[in-house]
């Protein structure tokens, strides 16, 4: 209890309620709320069984990306990103599952796996937002001495 008593005049208070449940391995007392549990967050509902893969070839094509990934369960879409000037892959593009479990399982199976030359960097899609604003940082400007 010692110890207990110099961290708190000490003014150690986060750290106190840390250390004294590493050095017990009872429950907290009742009258002290649990630390804060602060889950992920969860994926856009959406988008939960698409998947965003960067890092394909120009040669990939939506038949390819599907033989890649039809092993890990239902693909139900293929999207390959195009540039409009000259009609070449961006390299990067989109597979849709039919549930969250398949995308999931291809996620962690295939992110830096090679395909044609290439290593895939893979994460779930996020929902796209049109019209939205863009938040662009700004750098302060130095003043210039006359």
């Amino acid at each position: 209890m010692a110890l207990l008593e110099l961290l708190s005049r000490l003014r150690l208070a986060p750290l106190h309620h840390h250390l004294r449940r590493s050095l017990s391995a009872a429950a907290p007392p009742p009258h002290e709320p649990p630390p804060p549990h602060h889950a992920p967050p969860s994926q856009p509902a959406s988008n939960k069984h698409k998947l965003f893969v960067a890092g394909l070839s120009w040669s990939a094509d939506e038949r390819s990306l599907t033989d890649a990934f039809s092993s890990f369960g239902t693909v139900t879409e293929v999207r390959i990103m195009y540039d409009k000037n000259s009609g070449r892959s961006r390299g990067f593009g989109f597979v849709q599952f039919s549930n969250n479990y398949e995308a999931k399982c291809a996620k962690d199976a295939m992110d830096g796996k090679v395909m044609l030359g290439r290593a895939l960097r893979i994460s779930f899609a996020l929902d796209k937002v049109r019209g939205g604003p863009v938040i662009v940082p700004r750098l302060p400007t130095a003043k210039q001495d006359d």
